[in-house]
Parts: C-alpha cells; structure tokens; sequence
C-alpha cells in the first residue's frame, strides 16, 4: 500500500482522546519526532511510551523486521488499549551478508550511535565503493485492541560512505548515502530524509489505514 503526498502541518481537532491519540511505540524521541512531522498531516495526537507510562520493554525476538514490528505494535495496543503504531527498521549491507539487518540496533553491543558506526565502517575497511551497496528497510505495524494488525514496508536503497557525513538525523544516518543524493541522510535536513527515507516510504503507506482507521 502507497500513497503520495507531502506532510502538513497542522490536526483537527473534536474526536475522542482514544480516536485522536496515536501510540508510537518507541522510547526514542528522533524517531517519535520523525513519526510526528511524516504524519503531521492527520488529526492524531502522536504519543510516546514515556506518555503513558509504559515502561515494558517488548523482546524482539521475531527473524524478520515485520515480526518485530508486529509483536511490538500488538503488545503495547494491549497494554495500552490505544491505536498503536510501532516499527522494526535497520540497516542491510550487502557486503555483510545483509548484516546488521534485525540486529541493527544490537549489532555492535550496548555502545553509542558513534561507536556502533566506527564497528561498521571497520568492517568495510577493505570493501570498494562498487560493493559497499545496501539500504534500509523499515517494516511499520499498526495494531488496535479488537482489530486485526496490518503491516506494511519501505525500503531506501544507496550505499555506504567511507566515513560519517552531517550531524542530522541518528543511527546510521551519517553513514548512508541514498542512490538518488550525493549526500548522507545525516548532512540533510529533515525535510529531504522524510521524502526518501525507508521510514518515510513505509509511513507514507500507512497513512491511509490511519486514515481508514479514523473514519470507521
């Protein structure tokens, strides 16, 4: 599912708090601010898990960045009895096999974005540009007690720099250059990533279930 269109700002407002609030289920606050500017241009209130006090972690112990998202998305929709979207993102190296993949986030250990970084780029030393191909892939699942979970994908396809570039964005961002920029997503702003990014692609297909969602 896709659609086109750019976010605006701006909510309605007069629905009811359980119909308006939208959980995203990350502790993250870069990513809970990209959800908040990639659906800015429907009338939801979007929530953290530090807004209503959930403290639970969710193991992510699916193979696939869809099990993920969907085992996240239906837990804290329980926990919560709210909308929920959550989503299972990472980055894939061809060169690595695919590598970190699932293990995005968990690949280096406990270490900050910078160190996980310099663990990548290590081992890419030795890697040309011709094969230093990969992308993004993010799987976006929404979930809402009583109704059936639906899931869906994008994906940003480019290859990996030789050292970071920019201070936006997070994560792999200053090491991921796009097929279609000559830049990083980390040397841009915020309103070219949420054109190309996987997250922008996979929420761009979400926003018409919101929408659907919304008007039942």
């Amino acid at each position: 599912m896709q659609v086109d269109g750019q976010p605006r700002a701006g909510c309605a407002t007069g629905y009811d708090l359980a119909v308006t609030s939208l959980l995203v289920a990350t502790t993250n606050l870069h990513k809970l601010e990209e959800y908040r500017e990639l659906l800015a241009d429907l009338p939801l209130r979007l929530l953290g898990l530090a807004d209503v006090a959930i403290t639970q972690d969710v193991d992510e112990t699916g193979d696939t960045f869809e099990e993920n998202a969907r085992l996240k998305a239906e837990r804290y929709a329980e926990l919560s009895g709210l909308l929920t979207l959550a989503d299972d993102s990472g980055l894939e190296v061809d060169a690595l096999g695919g590598q970190p993949g699932v293990h995005s986030r968990r690949w280096a250990g406990d270490v900050t974005d910078a160190q996980r970084n310099a663990a990548l780029l290590a081992r890419l030393l030795m890697v040309p540009d011709a094969l230093r191909t990969g992308r993004f892939r993010c799987a976006i699942a929404v979930a809402e007690p009583g109704r059936d979970t639906v899931v869906v994908e994008g994906r940003c396809e480019g290859h990996i720099a030789w050292q970071p570039r920019g201070e936006h964005g997070f994560g792999y961002d200053p090491l991921f250059q796009p097929k279609a920029l000559q830049q990083t997503l980390g040397e841009v702003p915020a309103e070219v990533k949420n054109r190309l990014s996987h997250r922008a692609q996979a929420a761009c297909a979400a926003r018409d279930l919101l929408r659907q969602r919304l008007a039942r």
